[in-house]
């Protein structure tokens, strides 16, 4: 499921912080703050989608994320991939590669750091 830009907002304050009242996520915004109204309806929002929990201590609300930003993130790449390059990681990668004119000394690095993290989540 995509979130809205605000949504995805929220989400990164929580998942920096772990969990957090409405007053702390309003604290994680940078420049222009929402207000504390919208926050929480976008919190609302966010439970809605089991994206967020929370818990009452004293008649206060403390969120917490459901979803962590890794799971997140690679059903959101999976997405994008499946959607902007017919499913092909590589064809994807050799985009990038074209678009950001890598070396072919960086595409080695990344090339190698790849395989270094692929030998460790095998192991």
């Amino acid at each position: 499921m995509q979130l809205t830009k605000a949504e995805e907002q929220i989400m990164r304050i929580l998942w920096t912080m772990k969990e957090g009242t409405v007053q702390d996520i309003l604290k994680g915004f940078t420049g222009n703050k929402p207000a504390r109204t919208t926050i929480a309806t976008i919190l609302t929002i966010l439970e809605g989608k089991n994206f967020v929990s929370h818990r009452t201590e004293s008649r206060v609300n403390i969120y917490s994320a459901s979803v962590s930003k890794e799971n997140y993130s690679r059903k959101q790449l999976s997405g994008f991939v499946k959607d902007y390059f017919n499913g092909s990681f590589s064809s994807m990668i050799s985009f990038f590669a074209k678009e950001t004119n890598l070396s072919i000394e960086q595409m080695d690095e990344i090339l190698e750091e790849t395989r270094k993290a692929l030998k460790n989540k095998n192991q």
